[in-house]
């Protein structure tokens, strides 16, 4: 399992903007839309996102990633990003009987209490000031480290785990692991590029329909990545294996077929069966090991930033008398 974040822009409104809030921007300069935040708990064998939580910009990733916690159970192995890394995200974790690998950051610490033989080690985590007082106690966790070479550049990850088995949980099977967290930004990907796909993707003026249609974009996902996976447990195949965008265009073409046809079962059972077959063909060959920069491009206006003051605040264009304009030609 995975946990990630995003944010939607949603319309300028009084009621979005009071309830959603603005993210930070530079003095002077005014935020474009007010956003509205989602915190998703994502199985990264088959994209499924199986929990999320809603919420104003203002209300951190952290406070939302302690909410999703709800769906995780026993035995699940939870992931995250060091931008998540907390002793309350661990603590949380091991009280719903989970177990986790994180990533840690740069500044974070750690005392080596004794070094195992496949070169990570035994440390643990601190509880912060309110868990502290309410008798949290240190957590051992397992600390690994290793480097990535991105770009001709060297990068050191550093992991925690509670798995300390190292003969089960070598240290290099881990970090190996740890890279299908990446499947939280495809998943992302597929919500608001490919499923979405509109310059706009949230046009509900009041915060009660915002939710209510960021959760039905959740729901179309999540119907599609289950036809998906039922598709590949015919062919025992990876639901990774089928292409996500090939599976959407199959849908939106059978669709209208399901509509015409939806008081006839017999007939709805023949185009289930059409399109489960229509999906297993768009089996896409096993990923290749590819790495790709995360920058962006993008072209510089010639405007100035947007301020406060310019909002509802338009001039009337000058018209050029008939004399002008007969002279410019």
């Amino acid at each position: 399992m995975a946990i990630d974040g995003t944010v939607f822009d949603v319309p300028e409104t009084e009621t979005n903007a009071r309830v959603f809030g603005y993210p930070g921007s530079p003095k002077g300069t005014y935020p474009a839309f007010p956003k509205a935040r989602l915190v998703f708990l994502v199985e990264a064998g088959t994209h499924l996102i199986i929990d999320a939580f809603c919420c104003p910009y203002r209300m951190g990733e952290r406070r939302g990633a302690l909410k999703v916690l709800r769906s995780v159970e026993s035995g699940m192995l939870l992931m995250w990003d060091r931008g998540l890394h907390s002793f309350k995200m661990a603590h949380a974790t091991i009280k719903q009987k989970a177990h986790f690998l994180g990533r840690v950051p740069s500044h974070v610490k750690f005392q080596v209490i004794e070094t195992f033989d496949d070169g990570s080690y035994l440390s643990w985590i601190a509880p912060d000031g309110k868990s502290k007082k309410k008798g949290a106690t240190r957590i051992p966790v397992r600390v690994i480290e290793y480097m990535i070479e991105e770009n001709g550049r060297e990068i050191v990850y550093r992991l925690i785990t509670d798995l300390m088995d190292i003969s089960i949980f070598p240290a290099l099977l881990l970090a190996q692991e740890y890279h299908q967290r990446w499947s939280a930004e495809n998943t992302l990907d597929e919500l608001k590029v490919h499923l979405n796909g509109r310059k706009t993707p949230i046009r509900s003026k009041n915060p009660r329909e915002v939710i209510q249609e960021i959760y039905g974009w959740l729901l179309g996902h999540y119907c599609l990545r289950c036809l998906m996976f039922q598709s590949a447990s015919i062919k025992n195949i990876s639901p990774l294996r089928l292409s996500f965008t090939g599976s959407l265009r199959v849908i939106r073409r059978a669709i209208p077929e399901f509509q015409r046809q939806i008081n006839n079962e017999l007939d709805i059972d023949i185009y289930y069966s059409w399109v489960i077959s229509e999906i297993l063909d768009l089996e896409i060959p096993l990923p290749q090991h590819r790495s790709n920069p995360r920058v962006v491009k993008k072209a510089r206006s010639k405007f100035k930033s947007k301020k406060r003051s310019d909002k509802n605040n338009s001039t009337p264009r000058q018209k050029l008398s008939f004399e002008i304009f007969r002279k410019a030609i």
